[in-house]
């Protein structure tokens, strides 16, 4: 089982530090974010999406980014992407990103997709990713860092089949699919194994962390609304031996990618822990 971790889950280590964590817990693959820091955000503690210390400043030099490039071989690690938040239709930030995958040795990136809140129909954001990802198809190809697109809530990509319809009008050899369990317990849970298959050599790459929903009863208890939360990664409704063995079923030989936003552990910690768990997980006799 190869392992890697998305560098905005460990927002309090320096790209140097990082790369000795992920040695240690024996996590051969990075995935560098790439995002600026908020103005005044580097005055605040370090949190995910804001004062997150190791991510690429798409805004640096390639000399900032050969950086990340160093820390990586330094340790022995590979940098395996660079994952930045893109918007669909931004070709020249997309490119940007291409370039700086590129320079770092990794092979692939996230692609923008739209979001969906219920202000546009579906079918128009639709036809706006499809023409957007057939021009990243021809930017993967000359570059040769593949796209990936991701199954994640509140966009028009929650579930692996709608992924695959999105994807299915370009090559698996550009263009792939980021399959995120975690996300997909907040929307678009479909059989795991179904999904895989369905998705079959557009399956690129697995990020690993784990959710649930928390039950908010009105005074009276006469109603309820939930909520989506974070979890623990052994203790969410992602039930990740289930998901292992799907996934060797349908021949999955890449990375895990760990992603845990529950805050459990510090993050030394939790790549010891997430590299400890999925070694019982995929050495489970009852899955084997």
């Amino acid at each position: 089982m190869k392992m890697s971790v998305f560098t905005v889950a460990t927002p309090d280590l320096q790209p140097e530090q990082l790369a000795k964590a992920a040695a240690d817990a024996g996590i051969e693959g990075i995935e560098w974010r790439f995002k600026e820091i908020p103005p005044g955000a580097e005055e605040e503690q370090p949190s995910f999406w804001r004062h997150n210390q190791c991510s690429m400043d798409p805004g640096g030099t390639e000399q900032d980014w050969l950086r990340f490039k160093q820390a990586a071989e330094l340790h022995g690690r590979q940098s395996i992407a660079v994952v930045p938040y893109l918007t669909c239709g931004d070709l020249a930030e997309t490119e940007k990103v291409m370039r700086a995958a590129k320079l770092v040795g990794a092979s692939f990136i996230r692609a923008g997709i739209p979001a969906y809140n219920r202000s546009v129909n579906y079918n128009e954001l639709y036809e706006q990713a499809v023409k957007y990802l057939l021009e990243v198809e021809d930017l993967a190809a000359a570059y040769d860092v593949k796209a990936l697109v991701e199954t994640h809530h509140n966009t028009i990509t929650p579930s692996a089949g709608l992924t695959y319809r999105l994807v299915s009008h370009c090559s698996p050899q550009h263009v792939g699919v980021l399959y995120d369990p975690g996300n997909m317990v907040h929307e678009g849970y479909e059989n795991y194994r179904m999904g895989l298959e369905l998705l079959g050599p557009y399956l690129a790459h697995v990020h690993v962390k784990n959710g649930g929903y928390r039950k908010h009863p009105s005074e009276d208890g006469s109603e309820a609304t939930w909520t989506g939360e974070w979890t623990p990664l052994a203790q969410g409704a992602v039930p990740w031996r289930q998901v292992i063995q799907d996934l060797k079923s349908v021949g999955y030989d890449g990375y895990f990618g760990i992603e845990d936003f529950s805050g459990t552990y510090d993050s030394t910690e939790m790549l010891l822990r997430f590299a400890e768990q999925m070694k019982q997980w995929s050495e489970d006799k009852q899955f084997a």
